[in-house]
């Protein structure tokens, strides 16, 4: 599961402190645990990993993300729940894999080593949110 948080103008992220992705910049979230419901994973991802939490999820999107390793084999393969939630309460502090967790204006997003599916799943919730 993924959430996207936006507040204001600004969407909170975290810098991946593992692989895949290691360093680079995504949408808080994880594993879905047994017996815990999408919406009961999408709140303890985003509050382990980032501090935060949430209330209000509505389904943005559903992605596949494929990631091969150097010789073209699929090394990962992960189909991602995207949620957008309503900021609720807390402050950022990275935990869980997260090695930084950080507020962007939405603005920013280019400048960021984000891959363009989260971009674009970002920009979706700012859209459906009227905050661009």
């Amino acid at each position: 599961v993924g959430v996207i948080v936006l507040r204001n103008e600004e969407v909170l992220l975290v810098q991946r402190g593992k692989s895949p992705n290691k360093g680079h910049w995504s949408i808080p979230g994880g594993k879905q645990r047994l017996g815990e419901t999408i919406f009961q994973a999408a709140r303890r991802e985003i509050f382990e990993e980032t501090g935060v939490k949430v209330d209000q999820l509505a389904l943005i999107d559903v992605v596949d993300i494929i990631i091969p390793d150097g010789e073209g084999k699929i090394r990962y393969h992960y189909t991602v729940v995207d949620f957008q939630g309503q900021w609720l309460s807390g402050e950022c502090r990275s935990g869980d894999d997260a090695h930084a967790v950080k507020w962007f204006k939405l603005n920013e997003l280019g400048s960021l080593s984000l891959s363009e599916k989260a971009k674009g799943i970002i920009l979706k919730a700012a859209n459906r949110s009227d905050l661009i």
